[in-house]
């Protein structure tokens, strides 16, 4: 850094000092503007985070085979999803053996989301749902076991009396830390030996795996019958690269147990692991826009106070541009020495602007369970705004200064 630079830097915290009230209003409008700016956009970005680990956490090499669409409803503008007549358990178990593509296949189906677990004289709230599952569910769905093991074929086909627990049913029953491994339970009139515990997974936005009581699928034909049955049917492939070919045989295949006519639309829906995601990433970028739209607003105030911080500094130091002049400063020196003053100012404006957005952004981060977000895409972006705002607000004063006469600067009073 030359010596010019330095001396205008080291005057521009000398006028800031001297001004410190009017200064510090100017540093806190630009602020604000950064801080909504940073704010919000970390906030999507804690979002963005926390929906890529959660409802991608299958993979991109597992898709589903539903009876109807998936549809994200934001506000007032919604659409209807496609629905079609339900997967019966003849065409998900037809389907689970004709299957041939190296892949694994799951096919489960909902009992109940409002049974009340109880283990002695300890319950759960009536808010945990009844999967009945196979033996490749977990895999496929991404559940990791914690504790104990799996079910088994066997087991699956005979419906046998057993269950694998989401960790906030044990927190919730287990409270004194004993091992739920081999505990019955009641689940409705029913009695459930818990084979296994998944790992916890969290909970937020309404998705949770952890209340879930995953029990063989034939239990729950049985003992959670009612008309009408829906299934789902899960496939999981390799890797990613096979998902297309996986896809279209699929297709192909469930469009014949189907009986779907050639020519028509298939009476059913193939969802990637991903596509809730996808879609929810989607509508974050009107709020983005949004965001960006109030922060620049916020930022049009801020360079409109700051020229007006400047335009009066040049008015009080008429008589100091004066002595410069005359001491054999140039236009280009007294321009340059007001420039760098409204580039320091509007820099630490958006120090603490970047400071406090990123803290506001990450209240989001901590409600929803995801990790610390630190947007540096954002905090460069928003440096680079507080310089533009600098130079558009300082140049009118600057130009000004630079043209005053020194002759009549030094009579100024």
């Amino acid at each position: 850094m030359n010596r010019q630079a330095y001396e205008n830097i080291r005057i521009s915290f000398d006028s800031i000092r001297s001004h410190a009230l009017r200064t510090v209003l100017t540093i806190a409008i630009i602020g604000f503007g950064i801080m909504a700016l940073v704010g919000i956009l970390t906030a999507i970005d804690s979002m963005k985070y926390y929906l890529t680990e959660n409802f991608s956490m299958m993979g991109s090499n597992t898709f589903n085979i539903r009876n109807r669409e998936m549809v994200v409803h934001m506000g007032g503008h919604h659409s209807s999803a496609k629905s079609y007549k339900n997967i019966d358990y003849r065409e998900a178990m037809d389907f689970k053996e004709l299957y041939t593509f190296p892949a694994s296949t799951s096919i489960s189906t909902r009992g109940t989301g409002i049974a009340t677990l109880k283990y002695e004289l300890e319950k759960t709230n009536p808010n945990i749902q009844i999967v009945g599952i196979d033996e490749n569910y977990l895999f496929n769905s991404g559940y990791e076991i914690e504790r104990g093991r799996n079910l088994t074929a066997t087991e699956v086909q005979n419906g046998a009396h057993l269950a694998v627990v989401g960790s906030q049913i044990v927190k919730s029953l287990f409270k004194s830390n004993q091992d739920p491994i081999g505990k019955i339970i009641s689940v409705g009139p029913g009695k459930y030996r818990i084979i296994g515990v998944t790992k916890e997974k969290g909970s937020s936005m309404g998705f949770s795996g952890d209340r879930d009581c995953l029990v063989p699928i034939n239990n729950v034909r049985q003992y959670f019958s009612r008309p009408n049955m829906n299934y789902s049917i899960s496939v999981r492939t390799d890797n990613a690269e096979k998902m297309e070919a996986a896809i279209g045989e699929a297709t192909g295949l469930f469009r014949v147990i189907r009986g779907d006519i050639l020519g028509q639309d298939p009476t059913f829906t193939i969802a990637k692991s991903d596509n809730i995601a996808n879609m929810l990433l989607g509508l974050t970028g009107q709020i983005r826009l949004g965001a960006t739209f109030i922060g620049l607003i916020t930022l049009m105030g801020a360079a409109i106070g700051l020229m007006n911080i400047m335009l009066v500094s040049v008015t009080e130091r008429t008589r100091e541009i004066g002595i410069r002049k005359a001491m054999g400063a140039t236009r280009r020196t007294i321009r340059n020495q007001f420039l760098v003053e409204a580039v320091v100012i509007a820099q630490i404006g958006g120090v603490f602007g970047i400071i406090a957005g990123i803290g506001v952004g990450n209240i989001m981060s901590y409600f929803i369970g995801s990790a610390f977000i630190v947007p540096w895409p954002w905090i460069g972006l928003a440096l680079v705004l507080c310089f533009f705002v600098a130079m558009a607000s300082g140049i009118l004063p600057a130009n000004k200064a630079a043209r005053l006469d020194p002759i009549e600067s030094l009579r100024y009073e």
